[in-house]
């Protein structure tokens, strides 16, 4: 998701340009609605793929390419596809694969990976002579309003949710290596919410997610909150997260969608630099993003510390309208 922003520009800068994307396979259904990209390659991730890697580079007549997560598996099929101009951040030992390199420095997250990755992207293009436009803002991700406003009218009336209810999406679960609230500290966050003219909690959970939704539900009580299990893929999640007033959870590929769909959400991080709130910022635009982290003087991912109230005494002031 932390890649939209590169591939928008990419897109804004060569209108005529046919932008493909490599991808793992189970991120493949969001690089699938992305505007900005054409076509969609999955790789096949391990060594006995890059054979066939390098027959699609190959056959796919590439001017330039932009890795934006850099492998010796791809950096090697490119150069054996001969693709002319092959771009990479200038961090890696196999970075020779590469004849266009761009020092970064992503170690010290002195701004945000979106922020790495069109860099690296506004370089690629310089590389290629195309002169590098502005960056269109957000949202990077769009559904119809129709589509939305029929969605979210169907959910409220079938979970009997009073219509003029704000929808706020909890995801308590966790994927990813930062540390994340713990499933309480979530319950104490959604019952300290308040809001101008009511509120109902969607506890949202992932594969394997289920048991912690439903933990956290319990503790909120089943009359403010409901349960959601996202079974049908991350693209369906996606448009259900673009029903929400608000969504909030710890550093995960779903809030990076709520960003990426400029929905308004509270994000919890550890202060550890590799995994901090501004390395990991997601793409809303400012007023519609709040991030919140461990104290100074508390442990870089003692999540424990985090101030609950205040956190949603802010998140109810600015995105539920509290008095």
């Amino acid at each position: 998701m932390l890649a939209w922003p590169a591939f928008a520009l990419a897109r804004r800068s060569a209108p005529d340009a046919i932008i493909s994307a490599l991808v793992p396979e189970y991120t493949r259904e969001m690089a699938d609605l992305c505007p900005s990209i054409d076509e969609v390659m999955v790789d096949p991730g391990d060594a006995a793929g890059a054979r066939s890697l390098t027959r699609a580079f190959s056959r796919g007549g590439f001017d330039a390419l932009v890795a934006i997560y850099s492998t010796a598996r791809v950096g090697a099929a490119a150069w054996l596809a001969r693709i002319p101009c092959r771009v990479a951040p200038a961090s890696q030992v196999f970075q020779f694969l590469y004849n266009h390199r761009l020092a970064q420095r992503r170690s010290r997250s002195e701004k945000p990976e979106y922020g790495y990755n069109v860099d690296l992207m506004r370089f690629a293009l310089e590389r290629i002579g195309i002169e590098a436009g502005d960056l269109p803002g957000p949202p990077y991700l769009r559904f119809g309003q129709e589509t939305i406003a029929v969605l979210r009218g169907r959910f409220m009336a079938r979970e009997a949710i009073p219509t003029e209810h704000r929808i706020v999406i909890v995801h308590p679960g966790h994927g990813g290596s930062a540390r994340n609230l713990a499933p309480d500290r979530y319950v104490a966050l959604a019952l300290a919410l308040r809001s101008g003219s009511g509120h109902t909690v969607v506890v949202c959970a992932g594969p394997g997610e289920q048991d912690t939704a439903q933990r956290v539900a319990s503790g909120i009580g089943t009359s403010a909150s409901r349960v959601l299990v996202s079974r049908d893929g991350i693209g369906a999640y996606a448009l259900f997260i673009a029903c929400a007033d608000v969504f909030i959870s710890g550093s995960t590929g779903p809030l990076h969608v709520a960003g990426a769909l400029d929905v308004p959400t509270a994000a919890f991080y550890p202060r550890r630099r590799s995994a901090t709130a501004l390395r990991w910022q997601t793409l809303n635009s400012e007023p519609r993003r709040l991030a919140f982290c461990p104290p100074p003087g508390a442990g870089e991912e003692d999540m424990a510390s985090v101030d609950i109230r205040a956190a949603a005494a802010t998140i109810s002031a600015r995105f539920l309208d509290a008095v």
